[in-house]
């Protein structure tokens, strides 16, 4: 939400657009702004407050930026503020705490920074009391903002704050030392301190140890450099020592701020492009000279990277930045070691697994000029580029680019071409099975189109093997939940000393327990789902809100001991395959053995250095690994993905299975892929195991353009909830005559009960729009946001929420 504040006389030099301000929220909340507009005219209903601090010299966000977030907020129907609070890293927020108090081990007195007046007012005040709160500290001093000296305080070491104005993001610093300039600068005098030095040696080793690694007599600039004190530590020498060299004023200590990133230096050229890759990027920079954006269809392994690669160079060499997306993380630990080799410490990467100090660093390193070449996921469409002049995102069918939860509920790949358009940059979509709506626009013209067919390196596409589980299950051929085909396939790859990626889209051990005796099955107590077991916590837990609880060792309705598990996960997977080929080295990759930092990257590398034989995982092990010595790959529940209610199923379906099916067979390896199916004459299986992606999309559009689903239509989801089961109907009936009768019932689907009605205590209902291409979607959405209105002037809907979703795919 805007609102206005006024502009105290001191910041009144200093107040600018898009720059982050302190501001009292309410009674006792402290906040963080950015300032969307500096104007003249007060409010005519409130009083406005005085803005406390202003804190940035220069903004810290761009004007592209807060462009790219106003028409995020008016496309996606929601808040400036939920955009902002979604774009900038947590590190530049500041959180409302509420008190400060004097260090608990340092005393102010031996600090040895000089205090100013006011700031020795608050250290005598906080040695009568335990502690003041933020307007406390304000009023002693006399003042309507304390922060600057509580900040100056808090950075001496001389109180700490909890509860209170904090700023999250503080630059990694190192300790240092230089010798003082009276020495630096006069070698006779540096001479005549060694002589004096001569009855300490512990003090002249650690002299002699700073001219040893910073050369002043040859060099005297290089004193400005300093020396960390941590060297001084690791060379043994004494601590003691070195206190007493500072004490007398031999060395000066000081800190430097320094990154966060492991510095990179060395580069190496990238590989040169085959003929067909230099003809398809000639292509593409063809098409640029009418054209923004190129859809890029190559199948897998065809070698797309290294024409982004090579596009990436060229960009940079004209002076523009880059931004490079991929849609998730488990994708980026590869692709993004093979971009460092290439582009060095000019390239951030800006993900979540970071920390919030790490992303920031990202963030002010493009306004600095540090990085101008970003590889990130989703989220690095808000940072702050001055001068985009390329964009690529890879994968562009992935539906990880869509956030569903909280607002802002964006595309990834939409906010880039809209970000592209705003800077005047390219835009390159890459994907081996395209979604249809992109697609589509390139055969109708407004993308260009880049095809590639063949493989790089004259390898060839995996051969497509289907086994049919419901014909081995009958005849008793199959292992558990593993073909027969299948079994033998893997044995034959381990005797060759290859590798497998097994492809189960369902994390956990099984899809959850019932009891044989009276069929219960536990369920989530705050979601209408079942809940899922994990064997290797020996718990159940819930996939929608968290909630765990312990297996039962009787059924908990009627006793009875016969409780057994149904279907089955990555987890059962990998235990199955530990059974059958005790030998072999299997290891999972789902969200449970990826949580931490490095996880994702561990597992890839292990794999990669072979010692990983078989990997189980859910999509993460889809999307762009390139391993030389993979040649099986298999899908497990293909069918499940097919009958899932959604109109996308089967376009998901293939994008899933062609890009798993891609990870075998590269080089000089064949690779065979096994398609487990209950039906293998369903027809979406055939156009897969034919990798036929042009049938498929001749298909799905007509079936598209028959029921009025995009790229034939636009849609926006509008979700009902409330605790209250009762409410949530009512209200989502009373929204939906509204809409049915502003837009005509055609366009309007539901109010309906989704497959799961209540999650997190919170009951559900859905209504679906369908807007033809030709109508108004600007109109659409003021009419959905008056029957916001008129929902709300019901006192009985108070605690209804309304959330809507455009784009729900």
């Amino acid at each position: 939400m805007l609102y206005t504040y006024s502009v105290p006389h001191e910041f009144r030099d200093s107040i600018t657009e898009r720059v982050r301000v302190i501001v009292e929220f309410g009674k006792k909340r402290v906040v963080t702004g950015i300032v969307a507009k500096v104007h003249s005219k007060p409010p005519d209903v409130y009083l406005a407050k005085p803005i406390l601090e202003v804190l940035d010299t220069i903004p810290v966000i761009t004007p592209n930026q807060m462009d790219v977030m106003k028409w995020m907020s008016e496309y996606y129907m929601c808040t400036m503020g939920e955009v902002i609070n979604a774009a900038l890293p947590s590190g530049l927020k500041l959180s409302s705490e509420s008190r400060i108090q004097l260090h608990p081990h340092n005393d102010w007195h031996r600090i040895e920074f000089p205090f100013d007046d006011r700031e020795i007012i608050l250290l005598e005040a906080l040695e009568d009391k335990d502690s003041l709160t933020y307007r406390e500290a304000a009023d002693l001093i006399q003042l309507k903002s304390a922060y600057k000296y509580i900040k100056s305080l808090v950075q001496k070491e001389a109180i700490i704050i909890y509860e209170e104005i904090r700023e999250k993001y503080r630059p990694k610093k190192v300790k240092k030392i230089k010798l003082a300039s009276e020495w630096a600068n006069d070698e006779t005098a540096l001479q005549s301190l060694f002589e004096t030095l001569e009855k300490s040696p512990k003090q002249s080793d650690i002299l002699m140890k700073y001219l040893q690694q910073v050369p002043v007599y040859k060099h005297p600039a290089k004193n400005e450099l300093g020396l960390a004190k941590s060297i001084i530590k690791e060379a043994g020498l004494s601590d003691s020592s070195l206190s007493t060299l500072i004490k007398n004023k031999v060395f000066v200590e000081f800190e430097e701020i320094i990154s966060r990133f492991a510095e990179n230096t060395e580069t190496f050229e990238a590989s040169p492009l085959s003929e067909i890759q230099l003809k398809a990027k000639q292509e593409i920079l063809d098409i640029f000279e009418e054209k923004s954006t190129v859809l890029l269809h190559g199948i897998t392994g065809s070698g797309k990277t290294e024409i982004y690669i090579s596009l990436i160079q060229e960009a940079l060499n004209n002076g523009s930045q880059v931004l490079y997306l991929l849609p998730e993380i488990a994708l980026t630990a590869q692709i993004v070691n093979r971009l460092k080799v290439v582009f060095g410490d000019r390239m951030g990467v800006y993900h979540s697994k970071f920390s919030d100090n790490e992303r920031v660093e990202v963030w002010m390193g493009l306004l600095d000029g540090r990085f101008d070449f970003v590889c990130g996921v989703r989220s690095a469409v808000f940072l702050p580029f001055n001068d985009l002049g390329l964009i690529i995102v890879d994968e562009e069918h992935e539906n990880s680019y869509k956030q569903y939860d909280p607002a802002p509920r964006y595309h990834a790949r939409d906010v880039a071409l809209f970000l592209g358009h705003k800077h005047g940059a390219k835009t390159i979509l890459g994907s081996a099975t395209p979604s249809v709506e992109s697609y589509a626009n390139a055969k109708s013209g407004k993308y260009g189109l880049v095809t590639l067919n063949y493989r790089h390196g004259h390898a060839v596409l995996p051969s497509m093997v289907l086994a049919d589980v419901r014909t081995e299950k009958r005849k008793k051929t199959n292992t558990g939940n593993f073909s027969s085909v299948l079994i033998e396939s893997l044995t034959e790859i381990l005797e060759k000393k290859e590798q497998a990626i097994i492809f189960q889209n369902r994390r956990g051990y099984s899809n959850y327990l019932t009891c044989e005796d009276c069929g219960f099955i536990p369920e989530c107590p705050r979601c209408a789902v079942s809940l899922t077991y994990h064997q290797y916590k020996n718990q159940l837990n819930c996939h929608y809100c968290g909630h765990k609880e312990p297996v039962p060792l009787v059924c908990p309705a009627c006793g009875g001991h016969r409780v057994r598990t149904v279907g089955f996960g990555t987890e059962k997977i990998e235990e199955d395959l530990k059974l059958i080929f005790p030998d072999a080295k299997v290891q999972r990759m789902d969200l449970e053995t990826t949580r931490t930092k490095y996880a994702y990257q561990n597992i890839i590398h292990d794999f990669e250095a072979g010692k990983i034989d078989i990997l189980v995982g859910t999509q993460m092990v889809s999307k762009g690994l390139d391993f030389d010595r993979v040649s099986l790959v298999s899908v497990f529940d293909i069918d499940r993905m097919i009958h899932f209610p959604d109109f996308r199923s089967l376009e998901r379906t293939y994008q899933l299975t062609t890009q798993v099916s891609g990870r075998a067979g590269r080089k000089d390896i064949p690779g065979k892929v096994v398609i487990q199916t209950g039906d293998p004459e369903q027809g979406i299986i055939k156009l897969i195991t034919n990798q036929d992606y042009l049938t498929f999309y001749d298909l799905e559009m007509r079936e598209r353009e028959k029921y009025n689903y995009p790229p034939f239509s636009r849609m926006i989801k509008i979700l009902v909830r409330s605790k209250d089961k009762e409410l949530t109907k009512v209200a989502s009936d009373f929204l939906g005559n509204i809409l049915k009768e502003d837009l005509g019932g055609a366009r309007v689907l539901g109010p309906h009960e989704p497959t799961i009605n209540k999650i997190r205590d919170k009951y559900l209902m859905e209504i679906y729009l369908k807007i033809e291409r030709k109508y108004s979607i600007v109109a659409v959405k003021q009419k959905i946001q008056n029957a916001y209105l008129e929902a709300l002037k019901r006192k009985d809907l108070g605690a209804v929420e309304f959330v809507t979703d455009v784009d729900p795919y």
